[in-house]
């Protein structure tokens, strides 16, 4: 019998004694974080789109809370996951003040910054980030063939699966801890700029075929958790690349939805969040588990990635809804974004929160319901929002900072 088998069976025995499911009881919550790419505030059905159907998210904000006033801290990609890790406004990192991160970019986030997977891991969580990464590799510059040091797994992550970077850029590969997935040493990888790339033939990764294994990845480490620790509360990062350009879904979605390949691709990322709630289910975990769905941005409609652009003249569809601007921009388009989260016993189902909220409070937030002794440097850009999710009527900030690609810096502020 094996040392992992032994364990296993120990920690169902156990839950067995106490007259529990091996996942109750947990003195502290799980966490799942469910990023979307470039979604924007009228990308869903619960959020009033018309065009597309997403029946699975859906039920999720029917069984949590759906906010109307969350931001992200930028327009766009990078700076916004930052912001998500580390909890400061991305405008205080001199890579991430502007703009997004070069394929080619050194890891953004320092040996020693705390970010939420490292606080986590310190209490007790098991930790995961499986999915786009784009906050840095290496230091200068990442080697893509060999070991990759630093790494999400030096930003506090026990286990990393996924893109390094937008699936926009080269290498499009899946990087699985520190190694690029599948390459062959005989064929060496090399980038020749964010979109050019020669070499790394097996490693190659199909575009439809991304949030798939990205899906079967956080399943698999889910299930591999229980198997190994039931008991142990984990963190679970999944930031998708659905829905940002080139769109290009898996086969099985074509002809979904209302709004070409923007629709397709909404179907698929739907698809893909609702795999993760089913996941969470089987396992029993449902009842012990705080679920934060959002995106890291606004959508995009424009013609520099066509036929992605013309989504509204040619099909009607908003994918911001009523508001101006779109990714990129200091206009709420660019940064006002859905937000839905799911804490049984917490939140209540089908709650609707007006209170304004960024997305760099979940930083304080996940520390305070995992137990978290917040370190002195603690940042001063997150809000702790626990008192808003039991209570849609609750307040926790009175303004938040947003940036757009270009470096301007807009304020949210009242009515």
């Amino acid at each position: 019998m094996t040392s992992r088998l032994r364990h296993s069976i120990l920690f169902a025995l156990l839950a067995l004694l106490c007259g529990q499911s091996p996942a109750a009881g947990l003195s502290k919550p799980n966490i799942v974080l469910i990023l979307a790419d470039d979604l924007g505030y009228g990308d869903l059905s619960c959020y009033g789109a018309t065009k597309v159907s997403t029946p699975r998210i859906d039920r999720l904000a029917k069984e949590g809370m759906r906010f109307t006033d969350a931001h992200s801290a930028s327009a766009v990609c990078s700076p916004t996951r930052y912001g998500i890790l580390t909890g400061r406004y991305p405008w205080r990192h001199p890579a991430l003040a502007y703009g997004v991160l070069a394929h080619d970019a050194p890891m953004s986030i320092g040996p020693d910054e705390p970010t939420i997977a490292r606080l986590l891991k310190s209490a007790g969580y098991a930790t995961a980030c499986v999915g786009k990464w784009h906050l840095g590799w290496g230091n200068p510059k990442p080697d893509w063939n060999a070991e990759l040091h630093p790494a999400p797994v030096d930003a506090g992550f026990d286990y990393y699966f996924g893109m390094p970077n937008a699936n926009t850029m080269e290498p499009l590969v899946f990087i699985e801890n520190r190694r690029v997935v599948g390459l062959d040493p005989s064929d060496p990888i090399r980038v020749l700029g964010n979109t050019k790339m020669e070499g790394g033939t097996a490693a190659r990764v199909t575009h439809g075929e991304i949030d798939s294994q990205h899906v079967a990845k956080a399943r698999a480490w889910l299930r591999q958790h229980q198997a190994d620790a039931p008991v142990r509360p984990f963190f679970l990062y999944l930031p998708l690349v659905s829905i940002h350009a080139p769109q290009l879904a898996n086969a099985r979605f074509k002809g979904m939805n209302q709004v070409g390949i923007r629709g397709e691709f909404l179907a698929e990322h739907d698809w893909a969040v609702g795999e993760i709630l089913d996941e969470l289910d089987r396992l029993g975990l449902r009842e012990d588990t705080l679920v934060v769905y959002s995106s890291d941005n606004g959508g995009l409609d424009a013609g520099q990635f066509k036929p992605v652009g013309g989504c509204f003249k040619n099909y009607g569809h908003s994918m911001n809804g009523v508001l101006r601007g779109m990714k990129s921009d200091a206009w709420e388009g660019g940064h006002r974004v859905p937000m839905i989260v799911r804490w049984p016993g917490h939140t209540p189902p089908g709650a609707v929160s007006d209170a304004l909220v960024s997305l760099n409070d979940l930083f304080v937030t996940f520390a305070s319901v995992g137990g978290v002794e917040l370190p002195p440097e603690r940042p001063t850009d997150s809000k702790d929002i626990t008192p808003v999710l039991k209570a849609p009527g609750a307040t926790a900030r009175d303004f938040a900072h947003h940036a757009s690609y270009q470096g301007i810096i807009a304020l949210r502020e009242g009515d």
